[in-house]
């Protein structure tokens, strides 16, 4: 089930942050996240738990109905399943794996590529039938360059920054005098601030890398690396490892602390926001926010500002190595929609004359050049990097392509679909055109008859079941037009 998207017409899907003692069953990626189904009316869905960070099932098959009861055989099932999916080696086997494979001479130093592991001499046999690599001292500085990228874009995916935005990030913290990074999901950032430090030019900069791949255990210390969960804030180390993020961030001698997330482009948006005020709660013994960069498409800054409105977006395109659009080059879309969203002054976070920016003085930011200020908006207005124009109809500035449509009453692509003008399909739950589905009334008032029905009916039978039963497959979209067809022909 994608938990993300209506899967009809009728149904939407959300997800429920609930602060309480109840504890959420757990899959291979830790902690599950509680969903609801929203029905059109406001009519109360059932809730279940999924996975926090596939949004595909097919990827992770947990599901659970809330107020399933779940078997005490079914939980040691389930418990052996999320183990055998786990490293194979605990934080501090991985690290004195690496103590001794550090140690051996260079012809004994092999990487298998079919188990993405590094081999100590004793296992090279056991692995003579795989693709296997010799590895050089400058490989075990990249792994993110030597391991191989996952790719599954809603959960895990593995998009690497160019060494150009990489070090665009490094060289702007450092200016602003930044003595650690926490690099939750920034694999190839945490490297490159390491091998930084091997200049004796530059000021040595900490570094803490949390990452949902447990394969970069293989080549960090304890205090370098935790195996981490950002949908769910889930360290899988336990206390140990969340005790490295409070001590990285407490410990700080009046050192300046900064946070760069670059989370996958399909992540929900709510968990990862909530995950990252936690981790800002964390450092509020300083009586100063934590200093934070997220990294995400242009297009989720409504969401994102909703969550966390102290950030602000910047203009500077972030790009990948290994993203097939999202890089500079021929095989690459021009203009990157990856943006830098931070609560960091946008006026001190100075961006490359050379790359084609300029500083506003305006809007007290720098800004790429083809984005101009607007007089009328009183503000630089372009999202995608194109030069956007003034709609004195809708007040506002809008991208180039777009024009103003009389019937809809708004500014569209010119081969739009007339009538179905932007916001007039109103509330999801109550059909009202005056308000949107998160504020509405009618929402909270069945949620809180729900809960005086649960209240009234405890203890008893209650033979009526939810209205929303459990679904196997989900039909495919040609199979639910061909039934809609047949239901037409009767």
């Amino acid at each position: 089930m994608d938990i993300t998207e209506a899967h009809d017409d009728t149904f939407g899907i959300e997800v429920i942050l609930e602060e309480g003692s109840k504890t959420a069953p757990c899959c291979p990626h830790g902690p599950t996240l509680l969903f609801e189904k929203v029905g059109k009316g406001g009519e109360k869905g059932r809730r279940f738990y999924a996975c926090s960070a596939c949004r595909d099932r097919k990827d992770c098959k947990f599901f659970q109905w809330e107020d399933d009861k779940v078997s005490e055989a079914r939980l040691l099932a389930r418990e052996a399943e999320n183990k055998s999916k786990g490293p194979p080696y605990s934080q501090q086997e991985y690290c004195n794996r690496f103590r001794k494979f550090s140690s051996l001479r260079v012809d004994e130093k092999k990487f298998c590529q079919d188990c993405q592991t590094l081999l100590l001499p004793t296992e090279h046999e056991a692995h003579s039938s795989h693709g296997t690599s010799y590895v050089t001292a400058a490989q075990l500085r990249r792994p993110s360059v030597l391991l191989r990228p996952l790719h599954n874009k809603k959960s895990n995916a593995q998009y690497l920054f160019t060494d150009r935005s990489a070090h665009f990030l490094i060289d702007t913290l450092a200016g602003l005098g930044y003595k650690k990074v926490l690099c939750v999901g920034t694999p190839r950032l945490h490297e490159l601030i390491k091998q930084r430090n091997l200049e004796p030019k530059n000021e040595p900069m900490k570094s803490l890398l949390l990452d949902i791949d447990f394969r970069y255990a293989q080549f960090y210390s304890r205090d370098e690396f935790c195996h981490y969960n950002m949908f769910n804030h889930h360290f899988f180390g336990g206390e140990a490892s969340s005790g490295v993020l409070q001590t990285f961030l407490s410990d700080s001698d009046g050192e300046k602390v900064v946070m760069v997330a670059d989370p996958p482009f399909g992540g929900l948006v709510k968990p990862l926001a909530n995950s990252f005020s936690l981790m800002s709660q964390l450092w509020k013994n300083s009586n100063s926010d934590l200093s934070m960069m997220w990294i995400f498409p242009y297009f989720f800054e409504p969401r994102i500002l909703e969550c966390l409105p102290s950030l602000t977006m910047l203009d500077y395109q972030v790009d990948y190595d290994n993203h097939p659009l999202y890089k500079h080059g021929k095989t690459g879309r021009k203009q990157s929609p990856v943006r830098v969203f931070t609560n960091i002054s946008p006026k001190d976070v100075v961006l490359p004359k050379e790359e084609g920016y300029r500083f506003c003085s305006a809007c007290q930011r720098f800004v790429l050049s083809l984005n101009k200020h607007c007089a009328k908006c009183n503000v630089c207005p372009s999202k995608d990097g194109r030069e956007w124009k003034h709609c004195s109809t809708c007040q506002k500035c809008v991208k180039p392509s777009w024009r103003h449509c009389q019937a809809c009453g708004r500014c569209a692509l010119p081969d739009h679909p007339c009538g179905q003008s932007e916001g007039k399909q109103g509330c999801f739950n109550c059909g009202s055109l005056e308000h949107k589905r998160k504020a509405c009334h009618v929402k909270e008032q069945h949620r809180t008859n729900g809960q005086r029905l649960k209240t009234k009916g405890k203890g008893k039978n209650l033979s009526k079941r939810p209205t929303i039963k459990p679904k196997g497959k989900r039909k495919s979209g040609a199979a639910r037009r061909a039934r809609k067809m047949a239901a037409l022909s009767v």
